[in-house]
């Protein structure tokens, strides 16, 4: 499809910030596509090199659909079964709305397990370092500016050590490949590199609207890591949601995840992950949005989530 043909298709919705614009638009045959460009701050097109590494899955499996993006006006389109996403499902307060986020987070497990056990090319490939959102996390702890500045008067210089420590453990720039073979559990190897998405979030996940399968819009964050990195991001993401709207638990969707994605990921780097994208989006809400005192408390909230290594994103300490 070409920029033109988008321009003359309904949109849905259209959302965005400094970093991205997300537009969603119904296409001619009844499904959707999601539209991802550049934010005001951030140069150039996106684009989604790694892609062609994205495994095809069956839709018999129960994994939700890993999307492979097609390059159009300078961003990324997607075609997907639905105009909303899990994320804005959670807002839904009709019946069904949280038993579709459940299936939706469960197919999103089952898709990651198997881009996981995807090796990461040599020198033949596309060069994969860490994810985006890490190398922004990092730039942002070894800089300047009023968020870090405060973090730092009440975290102290220790914890933001911990979490670059983290940061290096999660994203190996070096180490030994993950095996690929049956009994192959992802995440086990001490220092291996796994093919992660790298952006995996409730805002990326996108339950079918009737009739159709979960999709995972994949591409241009796809990195090297630790594949505790992606369970991370999505746990996170629903400790957040349970800060920020009490009596909100959704320790019932983390366990689902969870259950879903199997054995093999060592919960401590899974609950370090978690911390990792909280802290990940107050930094980029900071930097593409701007200030807001309500960033306060989520510096006092992850300074308790440091301490406690993300243990509360992992029930029971499972994985």
């Amino acid at each position: 499809m070409t920029a033109p043909e988008l321009r003359g298709l309904d949109v849905l919705a259209e959302y965005g910030t400094g970093l991205q614009t997300t537009r969603v638009l119904r296409a001619p045959d009844g499904d959707f596509l999601w539209w991802q460009g550049p934010g005001a701050q951030v140069g150039g097109p996106l684009t989604a090199p790694a892609a062609r590494l994205v495994p095809r899955l069956p839709e018999g499996g129960g994994a939700a659909l890993l999307t492979v993006p097609e390059e159009v006006g300078g961003g990324l389109l997607h075609r997907v079964a639905g105009s909303a996403s899990a994320a804005a499902w959670l807002r839904d307060f009709r019946p069904g709305a949280r038993t579709l986020v459940a299936h939706a987070l469960a197919s999103a497990a089952r898709a990651l397990r198997a881009l996981h056990a995807v090796r990461v090319p040599g020198s033949e490939g596309p060069a994969l370092g860490a994810p985006p959102g890490l190398t922004r996390l990092r730039d942002w702890a070894r800089g300047e500016g009023e968020l870090r500045e405060r973090a730092l008067s009440l975290w102290g210089a220790g914890r933001m050590e911990r979490l670059l420590d983290w940061a290096d453990d999660l994203s190996p720039e070096t180490g030994t490949q993950p095996g690929t073979g049956p009994g192959t559990q992802p995440g086990a190897e001490a220092a291996g590199r796994s093919l992660i998405h790298g952006w995996a979030s409730l805002g990326a996940l996108v339950p079918p609207a009737r009739h159709g399968r979960a999709a995972l819009l994949t591409g241009e964050d796809l990195a090297a890591g630790r594949p505790e990195l992606d369970l991370g991001w999505l746990l996170g993401e629903l400790v957040e949601l349970a800060w920020a709207r009490p009596p909100h638990d959704a320790s019932d969707l983390q366990r689902v995840l969870l259950d879903a994605y199997g054995p093999g990921p060592d919960p401590v780097r899974t609950g370090r992950s978690a911390v990792l994208r909280i802290v990940t989006h107050m930094q980029d809400f900071a930097t593409y949005r701007g200030w807001d005192d309500e960033l306060l408390g989520h510096i006092a909230f992850t300074a308790e989530l440091i301490d406690e290594e993300g243990r509360r994103a992992v029930p029971q300490g499972e994985s």
